[in-house]
């Protein structure tokens, strides 16, 4: 069995400023972002990690760098998704400018992709569930850290509860907040806390 601590990035531009969708854009993190990290840093620093992992864009690696105190090791199947042309736009400006583009997304997002010229759902679970299993297999009985994003971890949450794919917003996220949970041998995951929020 392997035990995961997933984290979301700590607090962006983007973020403070009406949620603007940001998939590939690299962008720091704010003084509150930072700040996030740090209390992360604390509440977890008794936990020992067999490593921590994380995307390489900066708001991701620099969270992992803070919370973890220690070397990291960044994936790239652990970079946000793709958004197409929805990148840098809140979903009021983007909907005002294609609101089919976001229905189709809402409906279908396993298949449709983001952004008209993104990645769908079913690309982004396919890295996200391949960078999983291996870890299963490299850190068996272990434990480790993961840093990432927003869509990319409700979209693995979802897909792996069995939930339909397009209520993957169901689920929380909010930056800096911890989500746990275990895989077993067999690749079946367990929810131990979802979306933990750090104040």
């Amino acid at each position: 069995m392997l035990k995961v601590y997933l984290l979301r990035h700590g607090e962006t531009a983007y973020n403070a400023s009406g949620n603007r969708y940001c998939g590939r854009t690299d962008i720091e993190l704010t003084d509150k972002g930072i700040a996030q990290a740090n209390l992360v840093h604390q509440l977890l620093k008794e936990i020992k990690f067999d490593a921590v992992y994380s995307s390489p864009l900066q708001r991701a690696k620099i969270t992992a760098e803070i919370a973890s105190g220690t070397a990291i090791n960044t994936d790239n199947r652990l970079t946000e998704v793709d958004f197409g042309i929805w990148e840098g736009k809140t979903r009021v400006e983007f909907i005002a400018e294609n609101e089919i583009l976001w229905k189709n997304w809402s409906n279908d997002p396993l298949l449709t992709k983001a952004g008209g010229n993104g990645e769908s759902g079913e690309q982004v679970v396919k890295r996200v569930d391949e960078f999983f299993s291996e870890m299963l297999h490299k850190h068996l009985n272990g434990t480790i850290l993961v840093v990432a994003h927003n869509g990319i971890n409700r979209l693995y949450l979802a897909h792996k509860l069995g939930m339909p794919l397009k209520n993957y917003r169901q689920l929380a996220q909010e930056n800096s907040s911890i989500t746990t949970f275990e895989i077993d041998e067999d690749n079946i995951l367990t929810l131990t806390k979802l979306n933990a929020i750090i104040s």
